[in-house]
This record gives structure tokens, C-alpha cells and sequence, in this order.
């Protein structure tokens, strides 16, 4: 079975070696006989609604996400109405914070948003930067942070974890990311989910249910030796900083 992905400005939103993250999802669907389609939307496409089980947003500078961000705002209700219809989404760093209802970077510029999470971003004064280990619904999970935006999730958001070592959303509040439905925002680079399977199974599944408008299903175990040792280490280096 093919997944459709929308792969949204990867020549603008790809800091931090980002496209990994598609790589993962093509490999680890291939192994169980499923295949990745990726559809690339720049400036100027139309998203349309059903026509994509999982939508991508990577990471950028300031000057990228500024770049894109009307874009994005005006490709707003296709993609609310495609997350309404069941389509997963993943979105890290620059793209976590226009996956919400803006962004007011250092000089003042305000970018605006999707508005399907529910979540702002303001630049705070000084970046935070290290390794990061939270605890999620599917264990453990590890990556690095790197951002100067500050997060804040509205009360009755549900944050993708909480906090174990690191700064997560605002260095303050304990948790990071954010999760809506099938929809997953996270401040974590590394790439992400070479080092977390299980995260990358979880999104994955998530987009097949909306493949065969069914439930997500029971994704058949692989040998994740070389996953977990390099888990083990962002692990470590998180917690001993």
C-alpha cells in the first residue's frame, strides 16, 4: 500500500538534516511492504484536502519560515479540513511553531500560522540549546533542541511529553512539544526519528488508518537494535549535561 505524503517547503523548512525524517518513514514502511509517495508543496500549491495521509513540516532559520509563512496561512483551512478528515502530521522546530497560530521572531516580524495547534510563539532572549530526553504515550523519546522561540500551549492543550532532561517548549513549563489528534508538534532535531521508532511507527500507523479509513493498525515488529543504542546515547548525553 502506497502513503501519501505532502512534504510542505522542503527546499525552505530543511535545518538540521530534517528530510531524515522521511527517510526513516520510507525505510521502516518498506520493510513491511508499504511504500512512501512523497509530494513536494512549495509556495504557490494547492494543498488538497484527502489527498495526503501524512503532511511534513521541517525546521528553519527566521528568514525561511518568514519567507513561507503567508504561504502557509493562506494554505490554512485545506490543511485544517485535511486534519479534520483523519491525515496525521508531523512538524519540528520552525514548522512546529507555524503548525500553531504564529510566531514573533527576534525583530519583531510576525509570521502568521495554520491555527490547527493550539499553541503561539514568541522569540525569547537567549536560544535553547542541548540535548533533550521527555516522556511520551510511546516511551521514551530523544533528540536535540535548538530555538529561540518560547511556546506556550493553550490550557487545555495536550503537549507531545513531558520534560525528563532539557528545556522543551519555554525552558519553564516542564513539557515539550504539542499533540492534536493525529497531528504531532516537537522542537526535537537530530533528525528525530531515526533515534525514536517507536514515535516513527506511532506516525506511520496514524497515517495508514487514514489510508484505509480504518484504525490504526498493529505495525509488525522490527529489529530496532541499532534504534535503541542510539536512543540509549541521546538518552545519556541528555541526562548528563
Amino acid at each position: 500500500m502506497n502513503i501519501r505524503v505532502g512534504h510542505l517547503y522542503p527546499d525552505y523548512l530543511n535545518i538540521y538534516a530534517d528530510r531524515g525524517n522521511i527517510a526513516v518513514l520510507a525505510r521502516r514502511a518498506a520493510w513491511r511492504g508499504h511504500e512512501l509517495d512523497v509530494t513536494e508543496i512549495e509556495i504557490g500549491d494547492a494543498v488538497e484536502p484527502g489527498a495526503h495521509d501524512l503532511y511534513y513540516l521541517g525546521g528553519g532559520q527566521d528568514r525561511e519560515q518568514l519567507l513561507v509563512s503567508h504561504d502557509l496561512a493562506a494554505k490554512a483551512e485545506q490543511l485544517k479540513e485535511a486534519h479534520a478528515g483523519g491525515a496525521a502530521f508531523l512538524a519540528v522546530c520552525g514548522g512546529y511553531q507555524l503548525l500553531g497560530r504564529g510566531y514573533r521572531g527576534h525583530h519583531g516580524d510576525d509570521m502568521p500560522g495554520v491555527g490547527l495547534l493550539p499553541l503561539e510563539t514568541v522569540a525569547g532572549d537567549r536560544r535553547l540549546i542541548g540535548n533533550v530526553l521527555i516522556e511520551t504515550e510511546v516511551g521514551p523519546v530523544a533528540g536535540f533542541e535548538n530555538h529561540a522561540g518560547r511556546t506556550l500551549l493553550d490550557p487545555a492543550a495536550e503537549p507531545l511529553g513531558r520534560v525528563v532532561s532539557g528545556f522543551g517548549n519555554d525552558g519553564q513549563s516542564g513539557y515539550e512539544g504539542c499533540r492534536l489528534g493525529r497531528a504531532v508538534g516537537t522542537y526535537l532535531h537530530g533528525p528525530l526519528l531515526p533515534r525514536n521508532p517507536r514515535l516513527a511507527d506511532w506516525i506511520l500507523a496514524q497515517a495508514l488508518a487514514h489510508r484505509t479509513g480504518g484504525e490504526p493498525p498493529e505495525l509488525a515488529p522490527l529489529d530496532d537494535e541499532l534504534e535503541a543504542e542510539a536512543q540509549a546515547v541521546s538518552s545519556g548525553r541528555a541526562r548528563g549535561r
